[in-house]
């Protein structure tokens, strides 16, 4: 069961991100805003939740939410100032987009840094624990996904479709053969160091 809000403030905001491991495209952030009282039949960690389930959460969350932002920081961005930054980034800039700001931030994770001195707390696994933290990752998740079946298109040799940027045996077989495009993160170990045993 997932719990309402943690700070028993009005207004508090879940935030969370989505795609930080990948080799390729964004990494999506979203924040949420719920009214209190609400109930989301199923809503949980996005990660513990089918494709089928997570698009059918996508509308309703949008609907009962009071306000929600989703940001995707492209990956010249993360090559500038790192993945922890830019996903940090990702989401204060979905908290200062939200309308109304919110009275408190709860985020997943261990890592945030103040956005104009909106208090919070840093929840490990909060995506599992908290509707807004839950909320977001759903709403992250679903963009981030829509995002790369887009660039999948452009260039589907990569199968983005299906493994989304990660780094799957397929994924970095591809990069080996047909090199990288400008969707890839270049500060990333696109391919495993190729070690030599010497007898």
């Amino acid at each position: 069961m997932l719990l309402q809000n943690y700070s028993k403030l009005t207004l508090e905001a879940g935030t969370d991100e989505a795609g930080r491991g990948c080799l390729a495209g964004p990494v999506t952030a979203a924040a949420v805003i719920l009214p209190d009282n609400v109930i989301i039949e199923k809503l949980n960690d996005s990660k513990k939740l089918s494709e089928i389930t997570r698009e059918k959460l996508k509308p309703i969350i949008e609907e009962v939410a009071l306000c929600f932002k989703v940001i995707h920081l492209e990956p010249e961005i993360i090559d500038e100032i790192n993945i922890l930054n830019a996903s940090i980034q990702a989401m204060q800039t979905c908290i200062v987009n939200l309308n109304p700001i919110p009275n408190y931030i709860i985020v997943d994770g261990n890592r945030f840094k103040p956005i104009q001195n909106i208090p919070y707390s840093c929840i490990v696994k909060g995506d599992s624990k908290y509707l807004s933290i839950a909320a977001a990752s759903v709403l992250a998740k679903t963009y981030r996904d829509e995002y790369m079946n887009r660039i999948h298109e452009e260039y589907p040799m990569y199968n983005w479709k299906k493994n989304k940027g990660y780094p799957t045996i397929e994924h970095r077989e591809a990069i080996r053969k047909y090199g990288t495009t400008p969707y890839h993160r270049k500060s990333f170990r696109l391919l495993p160091e190729q070690l030599k045993l010497e007898f």
